[in-house]
């Protein structure tokens, strides 16, 4: 019996520590190209984007840096302009939150997921905004 019990406090406390470590997860994921597929509102309505025309770029060194919406072309290139936000990330109990700033506003958004493929972001109205990394097709 008592090694039963402990056996499911070890268990427990793995789990809380792979959900803590998901929280924190490494920002350097969040660097490159995304792509908004789905919107889900503080309702739970979804809505879901099959073509974008801009995509939001990341940079961060040092949990800092910036984003900026750039425009793909069908050359491989991106038009861009000087409107940027400059992001700072933040840890603390709740999660990994990126702080963003222009000259106009600050925000700030939490990391709810961040892998190589997906990113989910969850704003301070309770709206998800769930990217992939685009796919690019390459016409012969």
């Amino acid at each position: 019996m008592k090694k039963l019990l402990l056996l499911l406090i070890m268990l427990t406390f793995g789990v809380s520590c792979q959900e803590k470590a998901s929280k924190n997860s490494d920002v350097q994921l969040l660097n490159g190209y995304w792509e908004i597929e789905e919107v889900t509102l503080a309702d739970g309505a979804k809505v879901s984007y099959k073509i974008n025309e801009d995509l939001d770029f990341f940079e961060v060194k040092n949990d800092s840096g910036f984003r900026k919406k750039v425009k793909p072309q069908f050359n491989g290139t991106y038009l861009v302009n000087d409107t940027y936000e400059k992001i700072k990330i933040d840890r603390d109990a709740k999660g990994t939150f990126i702080r963003y700033q222009t000259k106009y506003a600050t925000w700030k958004e939490q990391i709810i997921s961040l892998s190589k493929e997906q990113l989910i972001l969850e704003n301070e109205q309770n709206v998800q905004y769930q990217y992939k990394k685009p796919v690019y097709f390459t016409v012969k």
